[in-house]
């Protein structure tokens, strides 16, 4: 009998523990992101089978890789409840700026330009970090600002100048043309990127620090958090990872000028909201807003390849901006009235 008894309690342990990790699995922010891209693909498959050809996957991958990094340095503020707008006038100065060193030094190594490229966006973003930080003005309001301010520096230097894709090395270029596995290079080091905020932001104390920023910044300062740090370090890893795109931009397009990066920073923030970033802070992750990228920059080619209107396309986009809000709002009111229904019964 005892036998017997011994039998079923691991049988039972075995069920709750699959139990709970298909729990943990349908909880997750991501899956309904996922869940989405797949149908997309799927349905855009079906209707046109060019779409998931060699040329069509490297060509999603290349369209997603210069907003997952951008969007991987956003979340970062996003979950402090702070935000960037000025992210594609950073990319457009760094990515002017690789064009106009390749053309003054074009024997200088790649890695140099990279070095140099991120340096310059870190210096942009701590300038947007001082401000927040110091000035105590909401990030909003002060990236509002320097977005523009970063353009008119972008179109004084600039002006009616462009670098084409002749100017650069033919192994810069090279880093959107060839591919390891079927990645193209400038992918991998994309995904590298978004492994290594997302070990950053779960792995280490500055990083979880973030977290408990964007839930209660007065709890955080409570517990002995340093906030104004902490947001600045997260301004200033946003501009290194802007800066960053800006020369990976320069690679991957055929020309960089005064308008270059112009708009992006609407499809950063709507690839990290997309993702599961909540905009209030305090939740996400960089993984959840590179799919979100990815999702992203993957309608936009299935409706193209279905030759729906842009104007749907944007559309949808808004949609899916709204949802994600709505459906993260919701969540959290839920939350709440758990927590006060929880803290009621043990009183």
């Amino acid at each position: 009998m005892s036998s017997t008894i011994d039998h079923r309690e691991p049988d039972t342990t075995a069920v709750r523990a699959g139990g709970g990790a298909l729990g943990s699995v349908l909880r997750l922010r991501e899956l309904p992101v996922l869940i989405a891209l797949a149908l997309l693909v799927l349905i855009t498959y079906l209707n046109n089978p060019l779409f998931l050809s060699p040329q069509g996957v490297k060509d999603l991958l290349l369209n997603a890789t210069i907003i997952m990094i951008l969007a991987a340095g956003q979340t970062l503020l996003i979950i402090t409840r702070n935000i960037d707008l000025s992210v594609g006038s950073m990319l457009g100065l760094v990515a002017f700026g690789t064009g106009s060193i390749f053309a003054a030094m074009p024997d200088l190594p790649i890695f140099a330009v990279l070095v140099v490229g991120m340096a310059f966006g870190a210096l942009l973003g701590s300038i947007n970090g001082l401000l927040v930080t110091v000035a105590k003005v909401p990030a909003l309001v002060i990236t509002l600002g320097t977005l523009y301010v970063f353009r008119g520096l972008n179109n004084a230097w600039a002006g009616g100048k462009q670098y084409f894709a002749g100017d650069r090395p033919e192994a810069f270029g090279a880093l959107s043309v060839d591919t390891v596995l079927g990645f193209p290079i400038i992918t991998l080091l994309a995904i590298a990127v978004v492994v290594a905020v997302a070990v950053y932001m779960a792995g280490t104390r500055p990083g979880r620090d973030l977290y408990a920023i964007g839930s209660d910044p007065d709890a955080a300062t409570v517990f002995g958090i340093k906030v104004s740090k902490r947001v600045f370090l997260a301004f200033l890893a946003n501009g290194a990872l802007a800066g960053l795109a800006g020369v990976l931009y320069a690679s991957r397009f055929n020309s960089v000028g005064a308008t270059t990066g112009t708009g992006m920073e609407l499809d950063v923030v709507a690839a990290a909201v997309v993702g599961g970033v909540a905009i209030f802070g305090g939740s996400g992750t960089v993984a959840g807003a590179a799919l979100g990228a990815l999702l992203l920059t993957t309608i936009t080619s299935s409706l193209t390849a279905l030759r729906v209107d842009k104007f749907w396309q944007q559309a949808i986009v808004g949609i899916l901006i709204l949802t994600a809000i709505i459906i993260d709002r919701l969540a959290s009111l839920r939350t709440a009235k758990k927590l006060r229904i929880s803290e009621a019964r043990n009183v």
